[in-house]
């Protein structure tokens, strides 16, 4: 099968259909593989913050990513990364001693310990996505732009179905097995 523009409407046969579907599983399979040695973040590391570990980043994107829904507690960055809560204070305990989070007391509840990120940390965040996006920028160099703008919708499509069999799986009880 022949890449094809997308702006470009071909008439799809049974076998093309057939054969784009095996081209997604064979290329879902390289990306895992890709996913799984964490080569974006791996990157970023190497151009931005040498001296850290992926288990770092993992824990600023949890802080990021939960920060404008509540207070971020280790327990919430365990529950982001899947990993037992005192892992997860080890390594926050670690981001502390860097200067890129901090403790304080939770502004709802003075007997909690919330997690946030200091300025430090905000700016490695931005570098770490500067980095990200710079190797993004270089795989569709050369791609039209008709062709970023349906990947976007495409793969964000392709994405929110997976969360949604994930969360089915999850919500009937299957976890993570």
């Amino acid at each position: 099968m022949k890449h094809t523009n997308f702006a470009e409407s071909p008439v799809a046969t049974d076998d093309d259909a057939r054969e784009s579907r095996a081209l997604i599983g064979r290329s879902m399979s390289r990306w895992r593989v890709l996913i799984g040695r964490r080569v974006l973040a791996r990157l970023a590391i190497d151009n931005v913050a040498p001296d850290m570990e992926i288990s770092h980043l993992d824990v600023l994107d949890a802080v990021r990513r939960a920060e404008p829904d509540a207070e971020v507690t280790v327990g919430t960055i365990a529950e982001l990364m899947r990993i037992d809560p005192s892992r997860a204070s080890r390594i926050v305990a670690d981001m502390v001693a860097r200067g890129v989070l901090r403790r304080e007391a939770s502004q709802a509840d003075a007997r909690r310990i919330i997690v946030v990120m200091t300025d430090p940390g905000k700016k490695l965040m931005l570098e770490v996505q500067a980095v990200k996006r710079g190797v993004i920028e270089n795989i569709l160099a050369d791609w039209p732009e008709e062709d970023v703008a349906a990947f976007a919708v495409l793969f964000d499509k392709f994405v929110t179905g997976m969360e949604r069999i994930h969360q089915n799986r999850e919500n009937a009880g299957h976890g993570d097995r």
